[in-house]
C-alpha cells in the first residue's frame, strides 16, 4: 500500500511514516478485512466509506499542515483520516453527522491512544469554538466551498475539499490570504456527498 502511494507521487516523508505506522485494518469493517490494504474505498455503514489510501495521502499532502498545527476534519467516517493527521503530530478536531460512525471512531481513537476532539453535527458549519484552523480537510464532495469554513481558516491556512457534482469531483486546495482566497485544483476523484446547511440538502 505504501509503495503504491509513493509511485503515485506522494513524497511527504512524515505522512508516509505515519501511514506506515497506522494499521488501516483497525478502521475497516469485519467483512472487508481482507481488503484492508487495497487502494480502494470500502463501505463503513450509514452509506459512507473509508477513503482509498491514495486519496487520504493526496489530501493530507495537499493540506501541507505541520506538527502542532490545529486542523479541522469534516466527515470523521471511520476515523482513519483523523488518525493519520494525529499520527503526524497535528491537533485534530473532527465532526461527523452520523452518531453511530462517530461512536465507533471514538472507540478506535481511544484504543490507539489518539487525543482527537470530536463531535456529532453539521460539518458544513465548521467548529467555530476552536477556530482559526491552519488546515481544514473535508472528506465529502460539495457543490461549492462552504463560506463558513473559509472564514474559520487562519491567514495562510488551507482548505482541502472535493468540489463538483454528485458523481465526480475535483479536489480544491484553497489558501486564505487575508480577505482573498487562492485556489488550485486536481481532477478525477469521487466522494460521498457533503450533506448539510452549506452542502447538498
Amino acid at each position: 500500500m505504501i509503495e503504491l502511494i509513493r509511485r503515485r507521487g506522494i513524497a511527504d516523508e512524515l505522512l508516509i511514516a505515519a501511514m506506515r505506522r497506522i494499521d488501516r485494518q483497525e478502521f475497516v469493517e469485519t467483512p472487508f478485512l481482507n481488503r484492508s490494504y487495497e487502494d480502494s474505498a470500502l463501505p463503513i455503514g450509514c452509506s459512507q466509506t473509508i477513503s482509498q489510501p491514495y486519496t487520504v495521502a493526496f489530501m493530507t499532502q495537499a493540506l501541507g499542515a505541520k506538527p502542532g498545527d490545529r486542523v479541522l476534519e469534516v466527515g470523521t467516517g471511520s476515523g482513519y483520516q483523523a488518525a493519520v493527521l494525529a499520527e503526524m503530530g497535528m491537533r485534530v478536531f473532527t465532526i461527523e453527522r452520523h452518531m453511530p460512525l462517530l461512536v465507533e471512531a471514538r472507540k478506535r481513537f481511544e484504543k490507539l491512544s489518539y487525543n482527537i476532539a470530536s463531535k456529532c453535527g453539521d460539518g458544513t458549519l465548521g467548529w467555530n469554538e476552536f477556530s482559526p484552523y491552519r488546515g481544514i480537510i473535508v472528506t465529502a464532495g460539495a457543490p461549492e466551498p462552504p463560506q463558513v469554513l473559509l472564514e474559520q481558516l487562519d491567514d495562510g491556512g488551507v482548505l482541502v475539499i472535493p468540489i463538483g457534482g454528485m458523481d465526480v469531483q475535483d479536489i480544491h486546495r484553497i489558501t486564505r490570504r487575508g480577505n482573498r482566497y487562492e485556489t488550485q485544483h486536481t481532477a478525477g476523484f469521487k466522494f460521498v456527498p457533503l450533506i448539510g446547511k452549506s452542502g447538498w440538502k
